[in-house]
């Protein structure tokens, strides 16, 4: 099982070789009159992808000046950067349009600013299109600081960008098994990691333990930090845990969420024999199974 750690120490999507670039959102115009490249994102999550002489590479569409309607990404080398919502093209400022792709189908393979960027921009993106309206009046709210706070024109009240937090963690018996399990919706043989989403008021770590044990029925300790990851599917963050089964326990998967769950050994994952289909390279699940494989977790205390 190889891919997924080749951003060294991170998680294929946390990848990010740009600056923010925050203070400049409040200005009138945060590209203080240079010219900014703005990548179009389509109604299906997709943006213009051609394939370079290393790999494939966002076309950017060279604006003499920030478009209206566009969100502001940040910058680099001085180069301002924007996205903004638009349909599909054959070409992007003359430059011939391989492939409409999105973020799951070309995210692993770009360069770290591509990457950086194309994640801000969906999820970005992805939350103006389903806040459009107040939560507290329901009136069409209006569009601030560059694209990153939306206001309640009759309350003043202002709404930024949400952030949903989810746990991803890597059960192990604290040796050469590691428990994976499969949704009913996967296609078959298709296992990973568990993962839940944190609830209010709960800590990173007791949403580990709690959906463990929902989902498979194990009691873990030991629960360890290992990474996290944007997934703009359509807001989540994920953090990345380890954790240790608690003794001599039974898997039992709860039927709804996950269909099945059992050991694997780390010989079992090494062997290229397409039995099983692990997660994709761009997922944080497959960076922490790659990292495990490689036993470069962090430790279980002795």
């Amino acid at each position: 099982m190889t891919g997924g750690s080749d951003a060294g120490d991170r998680p294929v999507l946390s990848r990010a070789a740009h600056d923010r670039a925050h203070l400049l959102r409040s200005l009138p115009d945060p590209a203080g009159g240079r010219p900014v490249r703005v990548l179009t994102v389509d109604a299906q999550r997709t943006v213009p992808v051609q394939e370079g002489p290393s790999g494939p590479v966002l076309i950017w569409d060279e604006r003499p000046e920030f478009p209206v309607g566009a969100v502001f990404l940040g910058e680099a080398d001085g180069v301002p950067y924007a996205a903004v919502r638009g349909e599909r093209s054959l070409t992007v400022n003359g430059r011939a349009v391989d492939v409409w792709a999105g973020l799951r189908d070309v995210g692993a393979d770009l360069g770290d600013l591509d990457a950086g960027l194309l994640a801000e921009a969906v999820g970005i993106l992805e939350w103006h299109e389903r806040h459009r309206f107040s939560p507290l009046t329901g009136a069409p709210t209006t569009v601030e600081r560059a694209g990153w706070v939306q206001r309640d024109p009759t309350t003043g009240a202002q709404f930024f960008p949400r952030t949903d937090p989810a746990v991803i963690m890597l059960v192990h018996d604290g040796g050469d098994r590691v428990v994976l399990a499969r949704q009913a919706a996967w296609p078959p043989r298709r296992f990973s990691i568990l993962a839940g989403f944190v609830e209010p008021g709960e800590s990173a770590e007791a949403a580990v333990a709690r959906e463990v044990e929902e989902e498979v029925g194990l009691r873990v300790t030991d629960v360890r930090y290992v990474a996290s990851q944007p997934w703009p599917f359509p807001q989540s963050l994920m953090l990345g845990f380890v954790a240790r089964v608690d003794g001599d326990q039974e898997i039992r998967a709860d039927g709804t969420e996950i269909e099945e769950a059992r050991w694997f050994t780390r010989e079992e994952l090494r062997t290229p024999d397409g039995l099983l289909a692990v997660p994709s390279s761009i997922s944080i699940a497959r960076h922490i199974l790659d990292r495990w494989l490689k036993d470069e977790l962090p430790p279980t205390p002795r």
